[in-house]
């Protein structure tokens, strides 16, 4: 067990998501944290959480990120930060790009100033894929989000905070999912989807925040972390939710992807790569960096993209995760579903 979170103080910006909650779960199932701050804007949620979560070292604080005051008030004594407070719906930010860019960045600095101010001593952002090469607002706002988590380290100056960055694909039954809009579908005997090419990164909550509880043992500052994690089809993953089921191609939507990419052939000059992870490091660390001993590096024409991801995860697999992480009582595989193009 990780003596990393022994005695410490771990705050959770929007600890009432969900991975927020399984962070917490976690940590206090296999861990020995002096105490939990969930910082949140959302009342009710806090409550909800409260009453599932019935131990002495949890704390819930009211608060936005964009209120770098009650930020530094809500860090006074913290040790580590789990940045993972966001706007996170694609079509939102793009209607409310205002919105987005207050909370996705401008929060983010605060996080980043009052940790400094604060004397926290590390910090790790929750990432997306959606920052690489990025599409659609959301994905824009994370790029610079992670921009700014990397060179918080100059303003730290190597002796104070040190902040890194975990960055992953789609997460099992995370907000946002697909997985609820295709289970609803399956009662009309149909479901849509707006490419057939489709494919993603996937990975669970499980996966996602013992990942992050990794990168924090052995962050140095400055550093994104990328998993090693499958792909899926869309199609394959409509198929074992709605077996038999007509899948109807709606044409792929504004700000979306076909396919989704983790490390960028950009980013790999600079990128290591070990047994389980891709790590980016800085390119202009000019605080007093350590040397990233990690993994190797690899090829200048490398890219890491879920339509050339050397790990796929089959029918059968989906299913398995379905089930396990999500409770899902999928049945047995039946024969293909019929297609119909778009009109």
């Amino acid at each position: 067990m990780s003596t990393l979170f022994t005695d410490r103080v771990v705050l959770i910006t929007g600890g009432t998501g969900s991975f927020g909650k399984k962070f917490t779960e976690i940590l206090l199932k296999e861990h020995r944290p002096r105490a939990i701050r969930v910082y949140s804007r959302d009342e009710l949620k806090q409550h909800e959480m409260s009453q599932k979560v019935a131990d002495a070292r949890m704390r819930y604080l009211l608060g936005d990120i964009r209120d770098k005051d009650r930020l530094k008030r809500a860090l006074n004594g913290v040790d580590i930060v789990v940045h993972a407070a966001a706007l996170k719906q694609v079509p939102a930010c793009e209607y409310n790009p205002f919105e987005a860019v207050q909370t996705n960045i401008l929060g983010t600095k605060n996080v980043i100033d009052a940790c400094i101010d604060c004397g926290v001593q590390q910090a790790i952002l929750i990432g997306t894929d959606k920052a690489v090469n990025p599409v659609n607002l959301y994905g824009a706002t994370k790029l610079c989000a992670e921009k700014l988590f990397v060179q918080g380290n100059s303003y730290s100056g190597g002796k104070g905070t040190i902040f890194s960055a975990s960055r992953y694909g789609n997460v099992v039954g995370s907000r946002g999912s697909v997985i609820p809009v295709f289970l609803a579908q399956r009662e009309r005997g149909f479901v849509t989807i707006t490419d057939p090419r489709m494919t993603r990164f996937w990975l669970t909550l499980d996966q996602g925040v013992r990942f992050v509880m990794r990168c924090l043992e052995i962050m140095r500052g400055g550093e994104i972390f990328v998993p090693k994690i499958p792909s899926m089809r869309i199609t394959d993953l409509a198929e074992v939710i709605a077996p038999g089921c007509e899948q109807r191609f709606t044409g792929i939507r504004p700000g979306e992807k076909v396919h989704e990419v983790l490390v960028s052939e950009d980013e790999a000059r600079h990128t290591l790569e070990n047994n389980e992870f891709f790590m980016i490091v800085p390119q202009f660390p000019w605080w007093d960096g350590p040397k990233w001993n990690h993994g190797n590096p690899v090829s200048h024409e490398f890219s890491y993209c879920s339509d050339t991801n050397p790990q796929w995860l089959d029918r059968e697999q989906l299913r398995a995760i379905l089930e396990g992480n999500m409770k899902l009582d999928l049945g047995q595989e039946s024969p293909e579903s019929s297609t119909v193009a778009p009109a």
